[in-house]
């Protein structure tokens, strides 16, 4: 499978599957952006790879527009988005601030449309592309107090089956991957924040038919997969890739 010459810009793209897509998409021959508010991992990228980088946030529309705007006119073109770019929380609604509400969701769902707003342009006057949105296990099947995450995990799979909707008469197909409990800082800090972290790490792992957790490297395959043109009539799906959590 190859992506030789494609240009596809990553968010999130400093740590977690984010990184491990950036490899892989290099790794395919594909020309990458990393666009993230870890200034000190983009550095440490740089220092590996031949990727642009870009300190963003990506609850800054304008922001986000800009960088994306740059590394298309750099790169003479746009073949790709992956969104991955996202935040955790572990809080009971009754004690969740409205502060924490509306950060996760600026994160988790209003940074992706930003960025694939942003997106759209350039796909189009490539003659189309391929948007990948990474969504959560928990949008497919929710987790106890973590009410916020779930909901913007959802809603992030059913603005990717609308956009393909919108994009699909431009060739551009539109896709998210679910993931269920994967190696990365995000859930290392999950798992920090309960009162025994060994016992929530036993207990997520029973949630699988696999009974384990997954690297971000196998996560990063799919959605390369999804990027591909091995995957040129596959738009509008929520992809789990959970080690069979929405079933078991």
């Amino acid at each position: 499978m190859t992506l030789r010459g494609r240009r596809i810009a990553v968010t999130g793209g400093a740590g977690g599957i984010g990184l491990a897509t950036v490899h892989r998409l290099v790794a395919a021959g594909a020309r990458a952006a990393c666009l993230d508010i870890d200034d000190t991992g983009l550095e440490r990228l740089g220092k590996t790879h031949q990727v642009f980088t870009q300190v963003v946030d990506i609850t800054r529309s304008e922001d986000i527009r800009a960088a994306i705007g740059t590394f298309a006119e750099e790169a003479e073109g746009l073949d790709g988005l992956v969104n991955c770019a996202g935040i955790d929380l572990l809080c009971p609604v009754e004690q969740m601030s409205d502060e924490q509400w509306r950060r996760l969701m600026a994160v988790n769902l209003d940074g992706p449309m930003f960025a694939c707003r942003a997106a759209l342009p350039h796909l189009k006057a490539s003659g189309g592309g391929s948007i990948v949105n990474v969504s959560s296990g928990a949008g497919l099947r929710p987790l106890n107090h973590r009410a916020a995450y779930s909901t913007s995990k959802a809603a992030l799979q059913m603005l990717s089956k609308a956009l393909a909707l919108e994009a699909g008469e431009y060739g551009i197909r539109v896709n998210a991957v679910c993931p269920g409990a994967v190696d990365t800082p995000l859930l290392q800090g999950s798992f920090d924040a309960a009162p025994d972290p060994h016992e929530e790490e036993q207990a997520v792992k029973a949630r699988y038919a696999l009974g384990r957790i997954a690297s971000a490297d196998e996560v990063a395959a799919a959605i390369v997969w999804l990027l591909s043109d091995e995957a040129s009539f596959v738009t509008g799906t929520a992809m789990p890739v959970d080690g069979g959590r929405a079933f078991h």
